[in-house]
């Protein structure tokens, strides 16, 4: 039985539960807020939103931002694109956090995590009692939520594609947050639902066959990859001078 298939098989079987593999999630753990909101320039993440979502005439309006594996920065990035896209739009923009492992996303904007995801699945009411509304005029955050830690076979994923259309309708853009594709299925479930997924790779440490595998893991399950991103890159000169050049 080839990979592809083995891949396929897995993702269509967690399509019924949305859930780790095999084991429950733990507590979501705290880590420290990012110095930064973001570690690409003004100028790449401009370029970034729109390549991805204005110059496209497809209509990308929902995309996965994921990893190859831990540590690359992916949710850093996914913040600044959010940021970067609210300044370039007059539309609604929602950033959401679907890493329900790691959750990092109201780190980055200095928010509080109560609410969110999780619980949007677990409860009723519409998907505007769940976002927080940042400082940007038109940029809401929809964090990981309280229930992370509780998930199990009762989350469905009828209930979370539910949520995803809901969040199509409220919102003109949406940007997701998710775990890195080498270690959940996540990352594929999310972006079988939506427009697509970008890879965020990281500089001297991403190997070129681990980055390869990733791609065609997601792209064995029907996820379209529209592009990847290059993050944490050193420069022989200062920042400031490059951003002149």
């Amino acid at each position: 039985m080839s990979r592809n298939f083995d891949l396929l098989e897995r993702a269509s079987k967690d399509l019924n539960s949305f859930q780790p593999v095999g084991v429950a999630i733990p507590k979501a753990e705290r880590i420290s807020p990012p110095p930064h909101a973001h570690t690409l320039s003004r100028d790449e993440l401009i370029k970034l939103v729109q390549r991805i979502f204005l110059l496209d005439h497809n209509g990308r309006r929902m995309v996965v931002f994921t990893s190859v594996e831990n540590g690359t920065g992916c949710t850093s990035v996914c913040a600044g694109a959010a940021e970067a896209l609210a300044a370039q739009v007059d539309a609604p923009v929602c950033v959401v956090d679907a890493n329900l492992r790691r959750p990092a996303l109201h780190l980055c904007f200095g928010t509080e995590n109560f609410r969110g995801l999780t619980d949007a699945v677990f409860k009723r009411g519409p998907i505007r009692d769940f976002v927080q509304k940042l400082p940007a005029g038109n940029l809401w955050l929809l964090p990981c939520g309280s229930m992370a830690s509780q998930l199990s076979a009762m989350m469905k994923a009828e209930h979370l594609q539910e949520r995803i259309r809901e969040l199509r309708k409220e919102f003109s853009y949406v940007l997701i947050d998710s775990p890195a594709v080498s270690e959940y299925t996540d990352a594929i479930l999310l972006g079988r639902l939506t427009d697509g997924a970008v890879l965020v790779l990281e500089s001297n440490a991403t190997r070129r066959h681990v980055a390869r595998i990733a791609k065609e893991d997601l792209e064995a399950a029907g996820v379209r990859v529209l592009g990847a991103v290059l993050n944490k890159r050193t420069f022989p000169i200062p920042q400031f001078l490059y951003d002149r050049l």
